[in-house]
């Protein structure tokens, strides 16, 4: 047994050498800590898109080597029940994402591409999205070469482009008449309310004739779209072959589509292009009439059948040896074709095939043609010589954040709506003085002289923002999450509201009742509280049930004009950049589907309807005029500058 006092020195001892290492460990810990911080990388400055394009090559996620860039880690989550969709590479992408030898000030028209790199990735792309892509890497190489020549060679190469404009009519020359063939060329394309007359008389010598409008190809393209083929027969010489007009498309994809024949004996008649039948209306009846009187026995049939015959040659309105005038005209849902003055047919666009993308027409078979010309085809104003241009600019903005951010819907060639609203509602003083900003969302065009046209837009007025997909109608959702990441990232604002350039725009009003509307869970408009997909395969909305297998969508809002608040667009940015949010391809109900998401995460939505989002321009007291072109845009600014009252009637 110890001494009690050797005992009580060591427990001393002890506590001693306790405290010392306790103290030690302390240093050790602050000491490592301290230098963590010193090591720890300053917040980068924010990157602007001059940077992205210098500084980093491709992304490439199957790339090895040091020159790969290699995709941001995501934080690990939760597993989700619904499997997420993976980042794929997509033919042409990296082109599109090159570094190229663009100015700082040129690329901010380029804003959004670094933040749309992952959206156009996903392995559950909107269908369109691969071809869109592809076409628009070729686009895009052909209008750099084409800015860089211009810069080199300035005076020659602008004399080369003004032999190559886009004039507002084209007539063809005699001797592509009489020889067939391409009879006109659209140098940059058609847009709503251009139209094509041809004069001729059909010659009898095949019985009948083709009218192609054919679309825009690359050089790699074996053979071009053909936009519309109208394709007329004639009756014969005994008059029992019933003469028809059949309409249809072709591309190398798909070949030939499903062809529309006119008279048509079935009910899809009742269906409405523009509020414009597919069919003459006075042709139908006749056939329906001779149908109705159609006798149960045989003998009658055969009879009945020879009557209607001569009835609907009687009405036809090509006739051998009888000259025509027809003008065949763009719409905003599909072409029509009037003929002597009367409507005969009516041909919804089908996807891929818009107007814009028409770059001539072809006319072959048994006709001979007297005259043909087009116009009211898209012209670009020459900004150098435009007098009030600094009023028409963007301004500067100078807020951290915005009021609002109003994204336009265009399309490249609709130069002249873009130009009408500029001097129109984007006069107003919440514009002008940087509360509300305006830009115009735009996809590459297959035509390289309407994306240099375009490209020299953007420039003089800085409220251009290109997309990095060439601008087909099924690629319009993937706008309006650029709407939402502009909104969010580029000019943060209280509110993000969505238009079109057809669109007449009261920001008066707008603000106005936004002030006594929610900041947060908002989406304001005129919205759909019950509807359901189209499931008719010729619909232009058609919707399969993988696509949407629900039999009701949820609220949303129209989109010619609606509102969202700031935290429903971060939420779509960050569910799109984490691919938790499904891709849709109608952009106006695929925002009501993410708005949907917002709801079910356990945030209050604010559902608004107002009905003055819907106006015809010739009604009081409205928040926007939709369907409007240039001129009535202008006359609806003047009469409000003028009378207070935005109020114009055809």
């Amino acid at each position: 047994m110890k001494p009690l006092r050797s005992t009580f020195g060591l427990f001393k001892m002890k506590k001693w050498y306790g405290g010392v290492l306790i103290l030690v460990l302390a240093i050790v810990m602050v000491f490592s800590y301290s230098l963590r911080e010193t090591q720890r990388p300053r917040p980068k400055k924010k990157q602007s898109a001059y940077d992205f394009f210098h500084n980093h090559p491709p992304i490439d996620s199957h790339r090895k080597g040091n020159d790969s860039f290699k995709l941001p880690k995501v934080e690990a989550k939760k597993p989700s029940l619904i499997q997420k969709p993976k980042l794929i590479n997509v033919e042409g992408l990296d082109e599109l994402y090159a570094p190229r030898n663009v100015s700082e000030q040129e690329s901010n028209v380029l804003l959004l591409w670094p933040h749309l790199h992952l959206l156009l990735s996903r392995s559950d792309a909107l269908p369109e999205t691969g071809q869109g892509i592809k076409e628009a890497a070729i686009a895009w190489k052909e209008l750099l070469a084409l800015i860089e020549e211009e810069k080199t060679t300035k005076l020659s190469n602008n004399i080369r482009l003004k032999e190559k404009n886009c004039p507002f009519s084209v007539s063809s020359p005699d001797n592509a008449l009489f020889s067939g063939g391409n009879i006109l060329e659209l140098p940059c394309g058609l847009v709503e309310d251009s139209s094509i007359t041809l004069i001729g008389t059909p010659n009898g010598s095949y019985r009948s004739f083709e009218i192609d409008l054919v679309g825009s190809n690359f050089s790699e393209e074996p053979k071009p779209p053909i936009v519309l083929h109208y394709n007329v027969s004639v009756a014969g010489d005994n008059m029992t072959e019933e003469p028809f007009i059949a309409q249809n498309t072709w591309t190398n994809e798909l070949g030939w589509g499903k062809e529309e024949k006119c008279p048509s004996h079935v009910s899809s008649n009742n269906l409405k292009v523009d509020g414009l039948g597919l069919c003459n209306e006075q042709l139908v009846r006749s056939t329906m009439e001779e149908n109705q009187n159609v006798s149960v026995s045989s003998g009658d049939a055969s009879t009945n059948a020879s009557q209607e015959s001569s009835h609907a040659s009687a009405n036809f309105p090509f006739v051998e040896g009888n000259p025509f005038t027809a003008t065949l005209w763009v719409g905003l849902e599909g072409f029509h074709m009037t003929v002597n003055g009367r409507h005969e047919t009516s041909f919804a666009y089908r996807e891929k095939l818009e107007p814009w993308s028409v770059s001539g027409v072809k006319v072959v078979g048994g006709l001979d043609l007297l005259s043909a010309f087009a116009k009211g085809l898209p012209v670009p104003e020459d900004h150098d010589l435009i007098v009030n241009s600094k009023i028409l600019k963007a301004p500067v903005i100078t807020r951290k954040r915005l009021v609002m951010l109003v994204g336009v819907f265009s399309t490249g060639n609709n130069f002249e709506r873009r130009m009408a609203l500029r001097r129109s509602w984007m006069q107003f003083e919440a514009v002008r003085s940087g509360d509300v900003a305006v830009r115009f969302f735009i996809g590459l065009n297959k035509n390289l002289q309407v994306n240099f046209e375009l490209w020299k837009e953007a420039q003089a007025y800085g409220d251009i923002q290109f997309m990095p997909f060439v601008d087909y109608y099924s690629l319009i959702s993937l706008k309006t999450i650029a709407i939402c990441i502009m909104g969010t990232k580029i000019l943060p604002a209280k509110y993000i509201m969505k238009t079109d350039d057809d669109a007449f725009v009261r920001i008066d009003e707008v603000l106005s009742s936004l002030k006594e509307k929610p900041s947060n869970g908002l989406l304001y408009g005129l919205i759909e509280f019950d509807s359901s997909p189209h499931r008719e395969k010729d619909s232009k909305w058609y919707i399969s049930d993988e696509e949407w297998p629900h039999s009701s969508y949820p609220p949303w809002a129209h989109g010619p004009g609606y509102i969202i608040s700031r935290d429903v667009a971060k939420f779509i940015v960050q569910g799109h950049k984490e691919r938790e949010l499904k891709l849709f391809k109608l952009e106006d109900v695929a925002m009501g589907i993410w708005i949907e998401e917002f709801k079910r995460s356990g945030r209050e939505v604010h559902y608004i309807t107002d009905d003055r989002f819907f106006n015809a321009g010739c009604e009081s007291n409205y928040i926007l005029a939709h369907y409007q072109g240039p001129r009535m845009v202008l006359c609806l600014w003047e009469k409000l500058q003028k009378e207070h009252q935005a109020y114009c009637c055809e």
